[in-house]
């Protein structure tokens, strides 16, 4: 609880203006600021010189994706998103990538990812970040069976298991906290059960906190939690 607390300030002082924040990364890593007119293009038509494809092609018109495999990027976090592309790929010092699929498989994502650059990432990011949610035909919730158990973990957590309140880092409206928790309201409850699922087993190895999370919630647990979020607004 103690490291869900401290990741909880930490957060806060990350509450920046989108631009402003972009800025200063790209000042960070020693690189021109990211250009969303350059993420635009490089989403909607890749670069096949680079051997990049175009992102559209899965996540779907300014990242509001219609397949439950692909996650909707539209209005993530610039950081977010960036962050999440270099964790696709193993860096040359490791033995393995920060996310992997299911069994330890390279992810979907790997050689995707790999093909991007710095600048790539910072631009694609930035686009993403400026567009707007279609939450009207977004996916969301679906089982009713569930959605009381889900609203619980969601609002309250699970304190006999030390499971916070999913609230508390994501929002009450399930709209993430710039810029190091996604936004998971509209987002595909399949996907959302996979990411914590992915997380439990250590494939994905990007946060420690949603490890120690998800390693003490059920199969149910998940399945509640994850359908009740994605029909958040």
């Amino acid at each position: 609880m103690k490291r869900v607390l401290s990741s909880m300030v930490i957060t806060g002082s990350l509450l920046l203006v989108s631009s402003a924040a972009s800025v200063a990364f790209a000042q960070e890593v020693d690189m021109p600021a990211p250009d969303a007119d350059k993420g635009a293009e490089l989403y909607t038509n890749g670069d096949m010189s680079r051997g990049i494809i175009a992102c559209v092609t899965c996540h779907g018109e300014a990242g509001n994706s219609t397949l439950s495999d692909n996650p909707v990027l539209a209005g993530m976090p610039h950081e977010y998103i960036v962050k999440q592309l270099i964790d696709f790929v193993k860096p040359e010092d490791k033995d393995r990538a920060a996310r992997l699929g299911e069994g330890g498989a390279d992810s979907l994502m790997t050689p995707f990812a790999a093909a991007l650059n710095e600048e790539d990432r910072s631009n694609l990011a930035l686009y993403l970040a400026q567009q707007s949610p279609d939450l009207d035909n977004a996916p969301t919730a679906t089982n009713e069976d569930t959605m009381e158990r889900g609203q619980h973990i969601w609002r309250g957590g699970l304190p006999d298991r030390n499971v916070p309140a999913c609230a508390s880092c994501h929002g009450a409206n399930g709209m993430g906290m710039p810029a190091e928790y996604p936004r998971l309201a509209g987002q595909f409850p399949e996907y959302i059960e996979q990411q914590l699922k992915l997380f439990r087993s250590g494939d994905r190895d990007n946060s420690s906190m949603m490890f120690d999370i998800a390693d003490r919630m059920s199969d149910s647990d998940i399945a509640a939690v994850s359908d009740y979020a994605a029909g958040l607004r």
